[in-house]
């Protein structure tokens, strides 16, 4: 006996484990609770098992009796605890409601009855109480493992397709019984999708999963482009020039700006709307003469088919020109706003200024290019300058919205 008992304990067998009817936390007369810890199923799912097979003919109440009579009762110290009277009500409530279904539909007087959707539920609840708390989180979000790795699940399913397959057969060819027969193909479209609900919601993830790879492939190789075409090459050029302090800044001040319009500024036309074509004028102005334009738009609009905006466009980059090549100004400001009708736009440097009626009458870039343009255009022009105190040019347009 004690070689026996050895090589049980070396083997690690444990012995068996008799059902008994607990006292702690039945129902009635604990036989749920304790078919429960037997078969390691909830007690919620097992009591809602015997339920539905009472309505059955009162197969789960005869069930219950027998069971109740057959098992012995745990011993139990101290006062016996309080039955939870609200999950009693709920289990009873939700009897007498299969109950009524089934008279008032005429389902369990005589054949099969409500067995098709006992037998779907029991095997729903059965599912659901096998799968671990992660599997159930998979199911409600539309994720789920391999059918590979649910064989319980997957034996099932087939279990209640092959019961619902034969109930259809049976109930076949009989015109007076042509409710069971759609009972039972209810069952079988509840098994067919147990079974494959897992497998298509695991396929539908693999393909999101898929698709979203797929956009970030794009996304990187999009990257990488911008990278080699623009970031690389400039850096390649800042060495061939870093003698040259000022064409490194200059360059350096491209890249920057070519990246944060990649970056934040949508995709849009350069000549579509005013706070587009105002940058696109000051990177170019600035790339020609080497002079950092800091450009601020506030508001925006559509360039009008009149061709008012356009003129102004023209004025302020002749403004520009004209404060990066004389002012000897280290930067120039370009502030832009759009209000209701009126669209303004402020060119300003502090470099030397200078007197604006000892200006020549054969120079034409003030009186004409900014001052004219804008006037001929409906448009006014105001040029503020004096000698050692920068120069600011403010130009206003009125427009019709469309």
């Amino acid at each position: 006996m004690a070689d026996q008992k050895t090589l049980a304990e070396q083997s690690g067998d444990k012995p068996y484990r008799r059902m008994m009817r607990p006292m702690d936390g039945r129902l009635l007369g604990g036989v749920a609770q304790g078919l429960a810890a037997q078969l390691k199923l909830d007690p919620v799912v097992v009591r809602l098992m015997f339920v539905l097979l009472t309505v059955v003919q009162g197969a789960g109440a005869v069930a219950y009796a027998v069971l109740w009579m057959v098992t012995p009762r745990a011993p139990h110290e101290g006062q016996a605890p309080q039955r939870d009277w609200s999950q009693l009500a709920a289990f009873s409530a939700i009897g007498a409601a299969l109950f009524s279904f089934g008279w008032l539909t005429g389902a369990n007087q005589g054949g099969i009855g409500l067995l098709p959707f006992a037998v779907g539920g029991i095997g729903a609840l059965i599912l659901w109480q096998q799968a671990d708390p992660e599997r159930r989180s998979s199911w409600v979000s539309g994720a789920s493992r391999s059918m590979s790795k649910n064989r319980v699940r997957t034996l099932i399913g087939i279990a209640l397709v092959v019961v619902g397959a034969t109930g259809f057969l049976a109930a076949e060819g009989e015109l007076p019984q042509v409710r069971d027969s759609l009972l039972f193909t209810v069952v079988v479209v509840g098994g067919l999708l147990v079974i494959a609900a897992p497998w298509l919601a695991g396929l539908w993830k693999e393909l999101q999963l898929e698709r979203r790879e797929r956009i970030r492939q794009e996304e990187r190789a999009e990257v990488a482009a911008m990278v080699h075409d623009s970031v690389l090459h400039t850096l390649t050029l800042i060495q061939r020039v870093a003698h040259d302090p000022r064409e490194v800044s200059r360059l350096a001040r491209s890249q920057e700006r070519e990246l944060r319009n990649w970056l934040y500024q949508p995709k849009q036309d350069a000549d579509a709307t005013v706070a587009a074509a105002v940058r696109r004028i000051a990177a170019e102005e600035e790339d020609a003469h080497g002079v950092p334009i800091e450009v601020v738009c506030v508001g925006d609009i559509a360039l009008d088919p009149s061709g008012k905006l356009a003129a102004m466009l023209k004025a302020s980059r002749q403004a520009m020109v004209n404060a990066a090549k004389y002012s000897e100004s280290s930067s120039i400001s370009v502030y832009a706003e759009v209000e209701g009708e009126e669209v303004t736009i402020f060119v300003k440097d502090r470099g030397k200024g200078f007197d604006l009626e000892a200006v020549p009458l054969d120079r034409m870039g003030i009186r004409e290019s900014i001052i004219g343009r804008m006037e001929r255009h409906g448009g006014t022009a105001r040029v503020r300058t004096e000698p050692g105190e920068g120069t600011e040019v403010m130009l206003t347009m009125k427009v019709e919205k469309a």
